[in-house]
């Protein structure tokens, strides 16, 4: 299958430790770059989808992370400032930040990823939609997968579970590649 577009988790997926670091300060993982730009290098768009409720508490804006997505080469972000009791169809796991993207880009979800840290928010808002479902290894994706499997990983087993962004974006560029037939 010819992925289309993936959808990039930030904290503890590009960078960070899985918990909140204003876009100033953030760091990403050294590999990240290399990962997102050879997505770039097979034509699959990517897109930031994340969770960031610290701007519903004006510890940041949704300007800054815009700013720092694009400063990365994403061709959008897709950021929830909601708190998660707020329910708002935006905060992962629900799938209104892939369904806005598949509605402004024409996407089909099924021909998208999604790669992420986190089981019970990044795997059950790809599988909600179909989408491919990668589990990096980095910031929560350890725990994620031995501690609080339980809680996610029926409903959303991941495609692939990868030592980090770059392993992720090394597969789906080769299932992609293997898939061209």
């Amino acid at each position: 299958m010819i992925i289309k577009a993936v959808f990039v988790d930030r904290d503890g997926t590009l960078g960070g430790h899985g918990h909140f670091i204003h876009p100033r300060d953030f760091e990403l993982f050294p590999t990240s770059l290399a990962a997102l730009k050879l997505l770039k290098d097979h034509r699959m768009k990517i897109f930031a989808l994340t969770n960031q409720h610290n701007i519903s508490k004006g510890l940041a804006t949704e300007s800054d992370f815009h700013k720092e997505f694009a400063s990365y080469g994403f061709d959008a972000a897709y950021i929830c400032p909601h708190e998660p009791e707020e329910g708002c169809e935006c905060h992962k796991p629900r799938p209104g930040m892939l369904q806005k993207a598949a509605a402004e880009y024409e996407l089909d979800l099924t021909h998208c990823a999604v790669i992420g840290d986190v089981g019970s928010t990044d795997m059950l808002a790809a599988a909600a939609v179909g989408a491919k479902r990668i589990l990096v290894e980095t910031g929560w994706g350890k725990p994620s997968l031995e501690k609080y499997r339980h809680t996610w990983y029926e409903q959303a087993t991941p495609n692939f579970v990868a030592k980090d962004l770059l392993d992720a974006a090394k597969w789906l560029v080769g299932s992609s590649r293997s898939n061209d037939d």
